[in-house]
């Protein structure tokens, strides 16, 4: 897991987010690896055009370049860089390109400049958070690395042993020399024996980092996290998506979207 693996389509958004992990290998001692997935356009027209892939490929690998000797320049050239393209669809690809490299993380800008990008990137980047089988991070248009100091988890305190991952919570938080910070919100604050196991379960679990916890009480459980990111200085923000059923997902909106759309921080996924 030396290298942090980054999607690019060359977007201003993507271009940031590629800005970030440079800077954060770079602080972590890691390898980067660029990617792009592209697709052969198919049109249908009453006159056939051809599709001259060749070029269409040489321009993408031009665009490949510039942006790792950008990157290099950003760096002093204290990063091994290493890039790559693939032809398909993009979750297949990069799960398949993840199998093969086994990255630290994978890097993808989370929103666009216009709402024809945030709709088209929200859905494309929350599909593959949701079902990516690797940790990835969804870099926000104007988040800059500047180390991580503080990382919080948002935690519903549901199932804990079966859905945190918490060796993977404490290795970050030990690469980072950074404070965990437990980020718990609810509608209503109840006092049951559920909670208080299931509460207790999470203190055990990860007691050898000591984390800060924070119990929210407020109708917008997304908004509250976003708001608890602001006050508490968070730097680097972790979900764990969970998979629910159709009358669940027909009922309820999804807390990953929200977050990875809106957050002002970037957003991590743990599988």
């Amino acid at each position: 897991m030396k290298t942090i693996l980054v999607g690019t389509d060359f977007s201003a958004t993507a271009f940031n987010a590629a800005c970030y992990a440079a800077d954060m290998a770079l602080a972590l001692g890691k390898d980067l690896l660029l990617l792009n997935i592209y697709t052969i356009p198919v049109a249908y027209y009453e006159v056939p055009i051809v599709i001259n892939e060749q070029q269409m490929v040489q321009d993408l690998e031009d665009e490949m370049n510039k942006l790792k000797e950008q990157l290099l320049q950003r760096i002093s050239g204290k990063v091994l860089i290493k890039t790559a393209l693939r032809v398909g669809t993009f979750f297949t690809e990069l799960s398949m390109v993840c199998e093969q490299v086994k990255p630290y993380a994978v890097v993808l800008g989370s929103q666009g400049s216009t709402v024809a990008e945030r709709l088209f990137l929200g859905g494309h980047v929350v599909y593959t958070m949701k079902h990516l089988n690797w940790p990835l991070i969804a870099v926000p248009p104007d988040a800059h690395f500047s180390g991580i100091r503080k990382i919080g988890l948002a935690c519903d305190l549901n199932d804990v042993a079966a859905t945190v991952p918490a060796n993977r919570i404490k290795s970050l938080t030990a690469d980072f020399n950074a404070e965990l910070h437990i980020l718990n919100s609810e509608q209503q604050r109840e006092s049951s024996p559920k909670m208080a196991r299931e509460s207790g379960v999470l203190h055990e679990m990860l007691q050898t980092v000591k984390p800060h916890y924070h119990y929210i009480v407020q109708e917008q459980t997304d908004q509250s996290i976003m708001n608890a990111t602001v006050e508490n200085h968070i730097d680097l923000l972790i979900v764990l998506p969970k998979h629910h059923s159709l009358p669940h997902l027909l009922m309820h909106k999804s807390h990953t979207r929200q977050l990875a759309m809106h957050c002002h921080v970037p957003v991590m996924t743990l599988p």
